[in-house]
């Protein structure tokens, strides 16, 4: 890796690589695509994202630490919050898998998907079709692919391995050109994450110029640093059919309560 800086997403990537590795010595490919080929489909995770006036629908996330802010929830009962949180007015929800930095499990995203009616999204760091499947099996309506990880190639296969499985595809964008190539490969829901993934920062106003940059009929998903109930309306206004929001739910007392307030609720 000579003059190439070593990001977070290396290290994720790196992790997500062994991870890999061992998952396929206990089950080959073939037989976890036969299972997911026959899962049943779960609830669409694209018709749910539907704003309500001037406030986008909202995707809670259900995140107990991140690379950035480390251990966000210490009482982190994901139980009780999928179901809280769906109460309070999410149109689905988010669902960390990733191990090693955000302390997610499978295990999450399977509870989750038993105990609602919402479309629930597996969020993870995903570059092979195995992963795919794996979401499919666990119950996801939808994965993540994020584009700063992958070539337009491999994008376009994953995604293509994504629908042919009845899954939908939040593709993630953090700057013009990544919009670009994930619309040149067909992506309908385009999220725009104005968290750096090689330093972490964020810029809350570089996702409003990149939502303007996504034509209508795609839907449109803001991500990170939503806070307030202020930021979640001006996001609708720049374009945003949806937002993602997860340490700013997961970070209070209430969640459930701060989502009724983010939503003009309570």
């Amino acid at each position: 890796m000579s003059g190439k800086r070593y990001t977070i997403l290396d290290k994720i990537c790196e992790k997500k690589r062994e991870e890999l590795k061992a998952a396929k010595e206990k089950m080959p490919f073939a037989e976890i695509f036969e299972l997911a080929r026959n899962a049943p489909d779960g609830p669409s995770f694209k018709a749910a994202l539907k704003k309500n006036g001037d406030t986008p629908a909202v995707i809670a996330e259900l995140k107990k630490a991140s690379p950035s802010a480390g251990v966000i929830r210490e009482n982190f009962d994901h139980k009780t919050l999928a179901v809280q949180l769906e109460a309070a007015g999410a149109s689905a929800l988010s669902v960390l898998t990733e191990r090693n930095f955000f302390l997610g499990t499978p295990g999450y995203l399977k509870d989750a998907v038993s105990l609602v009616k919402i479309p629930v999204i597996r969020k993870d760091f995903i570059f092979n079709q195995y992963q795919i499947c794996e979401a499919k099996i666990w119950g996801a309506s939808a994965i993540l692919l994020i584009a700063a990880m992958l070539t337009p190639e491999e994008f376009a296969w994953l995604y293509n391995i994504a629908k042919g499985l009845r899954l939908d595809v939040l593709a993630e964008a953090h700057d013009a050109e990544e919009i670009d190539m994930l619309l040149a490969c067909g992506a309908d829901i385009v999220g725009v994450n104005c968290r750096n993934l090689k330093t972490f920062d964020t810029d809350s106003a570089l996702a409003e110029k990149l939502l303007a940059r996504i034509p209508d009929g795609i839907v449109k998903v803001s991500e990170s640093a939503m806070r307030s109930r202020e930021d979640l309306v001006r996001a609708g206004r720049a374009g945003a059919d949806a937002a993602l929001i997860g340490t700013a739910l997961m970070s209070k007392e209430n969640p459930a309560l701060e989502l009724e307030k983010l939503l003009g609720r309570a």
